[in-house]
This record gives structure tokens, sequence and C-alpha cells, in this order.
């Protein structure tokens, strides 16, 4: 298992996928301050939208790395989760402390200063500091952001190896089957949208759809949905590699992304011309786990999957940094916000000038942390 495990890790695609699915999840945060101008500066809002649409297959592609290298499991329930699990719990420790300490520190050095739209110098006092830093066991803030990713993996992570014995034996048929009742899972967002506008009134205020309600959050798909169905489709890919020439491979998969993608933004566009301000309204169209994402994340996939990738030794060393550049990077995208507050720049340029910035910067940090002993567990 050890040396199988070893050998999936450094193929030279698996490698480059991770790498690019890690530059396009800073690329997306350093839209948020542009998609937060909303109203107040349109062009601003409207970069940051099709721009943060044009990569919201960043964090599946991060998923279906995790099933690439991982399924099936092939060892016991107790040893996966001390490995894996246990190589999650102290990065998301230091992590939670560290991200509130440097946002506060940063604020609080420049905070009048700092032009981002989604940071409130005002609301970092000593006492909302204090709070963020023991509250992270139930969720994280806004401060640890990304972190949420990593209180989902665990949850990933305790099924993988019932889903990894069901793997073993499952045939092609089975695994297709799976993957279709997910796909009608992915549909859900856009469902529940539509439900109320056809006269659907809920359960007592419950707009739950397929037995949700009140006293039951678990309806009819919840058990084929989110995320899991990223590690099954990834698994399905390798097992199953599309043998398509790549004429016939860039003539279905180039008008899926398109067509995902004008989905995406066109659609996060209209969310907000109708829910101006409401973000957990525009949330919707930009789920990671709704059909228009999926349609984004698979050619992606299929396309790094396809290509003739050799293992390179500076490759796999910047991938080997992916994990703690996903982890750091949060608190240095203010810092490039500011530093490219400059109205001669056109919104695009600041922003792919930030990607590129933030995307450095942290794979440095990270890089400087990986040579201390004391560091490393958190940030490799």
């Amino acid at each position: 298992m050890k040396d199988s495990f070893s050998r999936r890790e450094h193929i030279g695609w698996v490698d480059l996928l991770r790498v690019l699915a890690c530059f396009l999840v800073v690329f997306a945060h350093c839209c948020d301050p542009f998609v937060g101008q909303l109203d107040a500066d349109r062009g601003a809002f409207l970069t940051g939208a099709f721009a943060g649409s044009l990569v919201r297959c960043s964090v599946p592609l991060f998923v279906m790395m995790t099933g690439v290298l991982l399924l099936p499991v092939g060892e016991g329930m107790g040893a996966f989760y001390r490995r894996r699990i246990g190589r999650i719990v102290p990065p998301l420790l230091f992590w939670s402390l560290a991200l509130p300490l440097l946002f506060f520190a940063y604020l609080h050095t420049f905070g009048a200063a700092t032009q981002s739209p989604t940071v409130d110098p005002a609301s970092y006092t000593v006492r909302q500091l204090v709070v963020r830093l023991y509250t992270f066991v139930f969720n994280f803030n806004y401060d640890t952001t990304p972190l949420w990713y990593l209180y989902m993996l665990v949850g990933l992570y305790l099924v993988m190896p019932v889903l990894g014995a069901w793997l073993r034996q499952a045939s092609q048929r089975d695994l297709q089957l799976f993957l279709a009742v997910w796909g009608a899972a992915l549909l859900l967002p856009y469902v529940e949208v539509a439900a109320p506008l056809l006269g659907y009134a809920g359960n007592g205020g419950n707009m739950g759809l397929w037995g949700v309600c009140d006293w039951n959050a678990y309806g009819t798909f919840y058990y084929f949905s989110g995320f899991v169905g990223y590690l099954v489709l990834a698994y399905y890919l390798v097992r199953y590699p599309l043998r398509w020439s790549w004429r016939r491979t860039l003539g279905v998969m180039a008008p899926l992304f398109a067509v995902g993608y004008l989905i995406t933004a066109l659609g996060f566009v209209a969310t907000q011309n109708r829910f101006p301000g409401n973000f957990a309204y525009l949330e919707i169209v930009w789920y990671f786990c709704g059909i228009n994402v999926f349609m984004m994340t698979l050619p992606v996939f299929v396309v790094v999957q396809k290509l003739a990738v050799a293992a390179r030794p500076w490759l796999s060393r910047l991938a080997s940094l992916t994990f703690g550049i996903y982890l750091c990077h949060f608190a240095v995208i203010p810092v490039c916000y500011d530093l490219l507050d400059c109205a001669a720049l056109p919104d695009w340029v600041r922003l792919a000038g930030m990607s590129v910035a933030a995307f450095a910067a942290s794979a440095l940090v990270v890089w400087a942390m990986s040579r201390w002993s004391v560091t490393r567990r958190v940030v490799m």
C-alpha cells in the first residue's frame, strides 16, 4: 500500500492538478474583495464575479485528488483514521489560532490604510479576537474561512474506509449508477429555488424537500449528495479512464466547460441583480456541489489526466507545498490587495497580480516553515 500510494502521489499529472487546484483556490479568494464591492463599484463586482465563476472547480478538484491518492483505502479503519485525521488535527489547531492573530496584528498595524471591502478594522477588538480563538471547536470564522475545507475533509476521511470496501467489489455499472444518482442530487439547489415559485410552501416554514423538515435534516438524496460524489468520480476516472482522442475529448469537454461557466457567471450576476446584497442567494449558483460547477470540474480533470506530464522534481516539490499554501494564503490576500490598490491599474490586472503574488508569497512562507521540524507538521 505504501509503495502504491507513493507512486500515485508523484505521477506528473497528479502533481500538476494539485498545483493548478491550489492556484485556483488562491485566485478565487482574491476575487472576494472585488465581488464584495457589489453596487458600490459595479465594474469591480463584475470583474470578481466573472473571474471568480471561472475557478469554481478549484475545491472539487482538490477533493478529486483525495480520491485519486487514497481510494480504495488499503488499511484498517483505525490505522487510516490515525494517519489521515492525525495529519489534519495539528494544522487545524495551529491555523485556527494563527490566522485570527495575523488578521488582528495586520489590521491594528495598518488598519487605517486597508481598503478591502470584506474586512472591517473596527470589528477586530480584543474581545472578538478571544472569542475567535476558542470558538473554532464549533466551526470556522471569517479569519479562518479556508479551514471549512478541513472540517469537511475529516468527514470524508471518516467515510472513506467504508466507501473503499464497496469500491473494491463494485462493478463499472455499479459505479455508473452511483454517479447517476449523485448527478441528480447536483440539481437539488435549483429545485429548492424553483419549488416556492411553483407554490411549494414547505412544512411549518421549513422549505426542505423530500423528507427534510425541522426534525429531520436527512432527505432522500442526503446520502448520495455532496463531495463524496467527487471522490467516487475520481476513482472511476482513474480505474476506467476515457480512451478518447484529443479531438473528441476537446470536442466534448470544451463545450461542457463553457456551458457550465456561462450558467455560473451569468447566474451569479442575475442573482445579484434579483437579490442585491444577499450573499446566501449568491452562493447557490457558486455551490461546489451544483450541476454547473460539476460541468466545469469534469473537463479540467479529464484534460489534465490526459496530458502526458512527466514527473519532475520541481513540480513534485511545489505540489508538496500546496496543502500549506491553502492553509496560509487567506492571511496574505489583504496585504496583496492593499499593495496593489492603485486606481491606474485595471481591476483585472490587480486581480491577476494579487493572485500571483499571494500564491508566490504563500509558497515561500510554507517552504520556510517546512525547513523547521517544529512547524513542518502544520504545513505539510
